[in-house]
């Protein structure tokens, strides 16, 4: 297992929010709302520190927002723009390590084995600073998980650094639901078991873990020691790119989840046009509310995927967002809530290919 600070992860600050207010000098040091308007059913998209402090928080229904932050300032999202500005930030990132795994628009991680990760870590926040006027926070660690860690630590304009010596004295009290793929159903799982922290995990009995959690009790234990094999994984020779969140908050707000649907189709729409490929399905996936025992992995929430297939291969983002929003429209809730839910685009091809493909024989 490697133990040298060879990943970055690096996650923009209150991007959208960040963005408007360096576009309108008048924005800045107010609290800024980006969603729908509170006199419509609209939700938070994101918002500002300044907003954050009176509690407002993303997928607040934007009344909420209003009651919690009288003095806001309301603006609608404006995704083509934010686009753009993440090309800006991917392109300074280039200029460091070409091995880089975007997560969405305004985060990835970053291979920089054989350099200093710190000094890169630190070059790269003053570029993005100097030339775009916006911030972001850096985590620098020996694995994904960690540099994910780390990034979150020293929010806004932080860089954190976890060694694995580092990572033994923070994970033993880190509340189980920081591990990746714990959402608030299965924290309820772990804590009906008595484990609340990783320290609670690992000494927990590891057969009887596997009995309520199958193969993804060892997955489990792993994160909780601070062990992540996997590695920085680019979408250059990508079959399919995709985009999707599990959420803190079960979800319902289908007008917040039609927002998502259209930021994940922005930057699926961008990582296309940037590889010169076209797309001819796609597809959404939700997980559901509801937990299905039995399986490889002890059980699972309920997942479904939902696809529809174009005449023509597509790169637009309006052409992927109106399709990934009917089929959305078209999936029946039954009285569930969203867990999780995220967005595809398969069939692949070239630009070139696109062209040729419908050349007259």
């Amino acid at each position: 297992m490697r133990t040298d600070l060879w990943v970055i992860h690096l996650d923009m600050d209150a991007f959208f929010a960040s963005v408007e207010q360096r576009d309108d000098p008048r924005l800045r040091g107010k609290p800024v709302i980006v969603g729908g308007p509170p006199n419509s059913r609209g939700v938070v998209s994101t918002c500002s520190y300044e907003a954050r402090r009176f509690g407002v928080r993303s997928a607040m229904p934007s009344r909420e927002a209003l009651r919690l932050c009288p003095q806001a300032v309301f603006i609608r999202p404006n995704h083509a723009k934010y686009a753009a500005v993440g090309r800006q930030v991917r392109a300074i990132m280039r200029r460091f390590t070409d091995v880089i795994q975007p997560l969405s628009i305004d985060e990835a991680f970053m291979d920089v084995s054989g350099q200093d990760a710190v000094k890169v870590a630190r070059e790269l926040k003053e570029a993005i600073r100097s030339e775009l006027q916006l911030t972001g926070s850096a985590g620098v660690s020996y694995c994904k998980f960690m540099a994910k860690m780390a990034s979150d630590m020293q929010k806004p304009d932080g860089l954190t650094v976890i060694t694995w010596e580092r990572a033994q004295e923070l994970l033993p009290t880190l509340p189980v639901r920081k591990l990746w793929g714990v959402g608030p159903a299965s924290e309820q799982a772990l804590n009906a078991l008595g484990i609340f922290t990783c320290g609670d995990l690992l000494a927990y009995d590891p057969d009887t873990l596997r009995k309520h959690f199958g193969k993804r009790a060892d997955e489990l234990r792993q994160l909780a020691q601070g062990i992540d094999p996997s590695p920085v994984v680019t979408s250059r020779e990508a079959k399919s790119i995709g985009e999707e969140n599990t959420f803190p908050v079960d979800q319902t707000n289908r007008e917040y989840l039609n927002q998502l649907l259209e930021r994940y189709a922005d930057n699926l729409a961008e990582e296309l046009q940037r590889q010169g490929l076209a797309a001819r399905t796609v597809t959404v996936k939700i997980k559901w509310n509801v937990f299905i025992e039995g399986g490889p992995k002890g059980g699972d929430f309920l997942q479904i995927t939902r696809s529809q297939t174009l005449p023509m291969p597509t790169n637009d983002a309006r052409t992927i967002g109106r399709v990934a929003r009917e089929i959305f429209a078209r999936v029946e809730w039954e009285g569930r809530k969203v867990r999780l839910l995220g967005l595809s685009v398969h069939n692949l091809v070239k630009k070139g290919e696109l062209f040729q493909a419908h050349l007259p024989i």
